[in-house]
């Protein structure tokens, strides 16, 4: 073994191998490599950040109570490295690193092309190599298939590439990571029966589509539907607002429709590591080629400017109450970028922020799980303890979240169409 590579409990391991090295140890590939362990594999989990194995030894990590559990019990049989060669020394490899964007909402390949790059540049014969990280269509094949066959290896005889995407829902406990069905898409036959195989060890329902491309497109159309959805909720919900309705009594109503009909919510923006980054890895594409997308490329644009609409509903709100947004004591309450997580990747909470603060306003926010952030701006705040103020924005509604010290006459935008607090609501 690796001197890199150890248990995540105090003991270390003479084992000789493993069944699957899973490359990136984040919202998806921890629970990735949990769920094989616990299905009896011998696992390496990878991951170049220290600081994230440390966290991951100390427990310190977010993740379901089922998943805690799993980690406790992964202690002695888990090992953890920082050096992507040991992934050599597995059968398998899970390719589970994230794929954001960029300020200009272009695609970062940087985290996958790295990881893509030292798989192939470490692939032995007889390993089956699965991408899982949402992308552009053919990114399997350019990133995997060809610097594997630059090496001399032949993929599907001598290694054999897969793409399966990620459907992990950080937070929500209703769907175990082994029983959401995995879309499979294999480079040929051999590699989608042997990625099938390897899945079928912890997943209880494969969907084969017949190649890496389909199952590259199939999360990409996952997502990008979602997108749409959420935007146009969010213009229904604009729309009840100025016809004096309660969007979510419209919405609960449209949804007892038994067919036609799937019911999304509005909110103060899109965040996470899914709907408001991967229909851009498609628009991008698409973009090289011409081919022109507007209901996408509205919906995309309409989720980028929802932050600020709430920045402007804040300023409408305090001025129909004779004051401004400048010098304004205003209490963002949740900043995660949805209930009952600590992540804070895309949050529309820090574009919210750096617009009160770019207006003038005094901005403090309150959420214990997320103890301190920085702003895409630059300005570092830490939760404080909540307290009246002259305008609270209601944003992350998460479970437990303590509200006995609002009063009924408090000022509150309720930018999660759902707050049942005692306070003077006003809608987003």
């Amino acid at each position: 073994m690796s001197s890199a590579a150890s248990p995540i409990g105090a003991q270390r391991t003479d084992s000789s191998a493993y069944d699957v090295a899973v490359i990136g140890l984040g919202y998806v590939g921890l629970p990735t490599a949990l769920a094989f362990h616990a299905a009896g594999l011998r696992v390496l989990g990878v991951d170049r950040d220290p600081g994230r194995l440390e966290a991951i030894r100390a427990g310190r990590v977010d993740l379901l109570d089922s998943d805690h559990r799993r980690l406790r019990a992964a202690r002695d049989g888990l090992a953890v490295t920082a050096d992507p060669a040991d992934a050599a020394r597995a059968d398998a490899l899970i390719i589970c690193v994230p794929t954001p964007v960029n300020r200009h909402l272009v695609p970062d390949l940087g985290a996958l092309t790295e990881a893509c790059a030292t798989a192939a540049a470490h692939a032995r014969a007889g390993q089956t190599i699965v991408l899982t990280s949402t992308s552009y269509v053919g990114s399997t094949r350019e990133l995997l298939v060809r610097p594997l066959s630059a090496r001399g290896l032949r993929v599907g005889t001598d290694v054999f590439v897969a793409f399966s995407p990620e459907r992990i829902d950080p937070g929500n406990d209703r769907h175990p990571h082994e029983d959401v069905p995995r879309v499979v898409g294999g480079v040929t036959p051999r590699c989608a029966a042997r990625a099938m195989a390897l899945l079928g060890r912890y997943a209880g329902d494969l969907h084969g589509v017949s190649s890496a491309e389909a199952a590259e497109m199939t999360k990409l159309l996952e997502n990008t539907f979602r997108a749409v959805n959420i935007a146009l909720v969010n213009e229904f919900a604009d729309a009840s607002r100025l016809l004096e309705l309660d969007v979510m009594e419209v919405i609960e109503a449209a949804a007892t429709k038994p067919y036609g009909f799937m019911p999304f919510f509005p909110g103060p923006g899109a965040g996470g590591h899914c709907i408001p980054c991967d229909p851009h890895y498609l628009l991008w594409q698409l973009k090289r080629d011409r081919l022109h997308t507007p209901l996408v490329s509205a919906a995309m644009n309409a989720i980028a400017m929802r932050p600020g609409q709430v920045v402007e509903r804040a300023r409408q709100v305090l001025s129909d109450q004779g004051r401004g947004l400048s010098g304004a004591d205003v209490l963002v309450l949740g900043v995660a970028y949805k209930p009952d997580v600590e992540d804070l990747r895309e949050s529309p909470a820090l574009e919210i922020i750096d617009g009160l603060l770019a207006a003038g306003a005094a901005v403090r926010y309150h959420d214990p799980r997320v103890p301190e952030l920085v702003t895409e701006g630059g300005t570092k705040l830490a939760s404080a303890e909540p307290g009246p103020a002259d305008l609270v924005i209601a944003h992350t509604p998460h479970q437990g979240l303590d509200l006995g010290w609002l009063r009924a006459d408090q000022l509150l935008l309720d930018a999660t169409y759902r707050f049942s607090g005692p306070a003077r609501r006003v809608a987003l």
